[in-house]
């Protein structure tokens, strides 16, 4: 039998996910109650809280899992490295993430494969694009595209932070979908992940660049906007296996017999829309895919430029300085220089202006 062959240096991989706790690396302290806190591990590190101190020299060199007690009282922490999921709920954010059950899904149901070839629209904080730069691994490629700079700025520092480093297989790119799919080959991508505002505004480029049998998967996050995707493509043709679907998560509380459902859930986040690609030339047969002809005249309510979802709500400059602010310090701390400089309002009508944005600025570019 052949020598099974382990990567083991490439970014965000299992050189880095093994071993030792080291200085140098994101640890995630958990207490007794399940509340965690995240330190980067330094020789001459302190970790406090109201439960106690722990000096971060007693974790380095610590196996992960380790159990570590304060320094004073009765309290413990359990030393464990962060997961992928950990770090996307608490990562600086310009634009809303997807919920870590919408990219799963999106990952598994988009058929996210070794050595792909993925086209990513938009950007937004950069959490949808780590886990499909997980999926692809270094063999593959993710094309991102973002039409806003400071978006494009944090998604590329929280990568190259969870990734400690430049990610080879990665390009980040600025500007329109379409405009930018122009410069790729026919039948190129193996897969398109678009997480916008008007994704049924690309549908030529897409067709042209994405492979026979590929797979469109689109995160959008009303029933209109859901209604006219599927209206649009059926129109379009040349796509087949259309889906949707939103996935609800409801966590158990689990205590000896003491077993029931959690008091919240995480309901609806948003909806996920598939479609493939067929062969040049060819129209579904399905009877519920077929084109459906001329558009209701009242389909003109898509176009109202006052409905919410059809121009982007602009991050307030107080917000901007403290993501990037957050940013710069965390990757300085693992040694990462990050040239992020906080767009000015009037910088970010530019981009809006220039073509329609990322879904992803829906609901988190409103002050927290």
């Amino acid at each position: 039998m052949g020598e099974t062959r382990t990567e083991t240096n490439i970014p965000g991989g299992q050189a880095r996910r093994r071993g030792a706790l080291r200085a140098g690396e994101w640890v995630q302290l958990t207490d007794e109650k399940g509340r965690m806190h995240t330190e980067l591990l330094q020789e001459k590190g302190y970790f406090q809280c109201h439960q106690g101190a722990i000096r971060h020299v007693d974790i380095i060199g610590q196996p992960e899992g380790s159990v570590i007690p304060a320094e004073k009282g009765e309290h413990r922490f359990t030393a464990l490295r962060p997961l992928l999921v950990d770090y996307h709920l608490s990562m600086p954010r310009g634009a809303q993430i997807l919920y870590p059950k919408d990219a799963a899904q999106i990952v598994m149901e988009g058929d996210i494969f070794p050595g792909a070839t993925v086209v990513e629209a938009g950007a937004g904080s950069g959490a949808m694009t780590m886990s499909l730069l997980a999926a692809v691994g270094p063999r593959g490629k993710v094309i991102s595209f973002e039409v806003r700079e400071d978006f494009a700025k944090i998604a590329r520092a929280n990568v190259e932070m969870w990734f400690s480093g430049d990610v080879p297989w990665w390009e980040l790119r600025l500007g329109d979908l379409s405009e930018g799919l122009r410069g790729l080959a026919d039948k190129s991508v193996d897969r398109v992940v678009l997480d916008m505002l008007l994704p049924w505004e690309h549908l030529a480029e897409i067709q042209r660049v994405l492979a026979p049998g590929g797979v469109l998967t689109c995160y959008i996050t009303t029933a209109t906007q859901l209604a006219r995707l599927g209206q649009d493509l059926r129109n379009f043709g040349g796509f087949t296996a259309l889906r949707s679907w939103e996935s609800l998560v409801r966590p158990w509380h689990v205590d000896g017999l003491a077993v029931r459902p959690d008091h919240r859930m995480i309901a609806h986040t948003g909806f996920i829309f598939t479609a493939r690609r067929l062969a040049d030339g060819q129209q579904s047969i399905r009877h519920s895919e077929q084109p459906l002809g001329e558009l209701d005249s009242r389909d003109a309510l898509w176009e109202d430029e006052s409905l919410e979802y059809e121009k982007p709500r602009a991050i307030s400059e107080r917000k901007l300085r403290r993501i990037t602010r957050d940013a710069v310090a965390k990757a300085e701390l693992l040694g990462i220089h990050l040239d992020l400089e906080a767009t000015s309002s009037e910088e970010q009508a530019q981009a809006a202006s220039s073509g329609p944005d990322e879904a992803a600025t829906r609901e988190a570019t409103t002050d927290e």
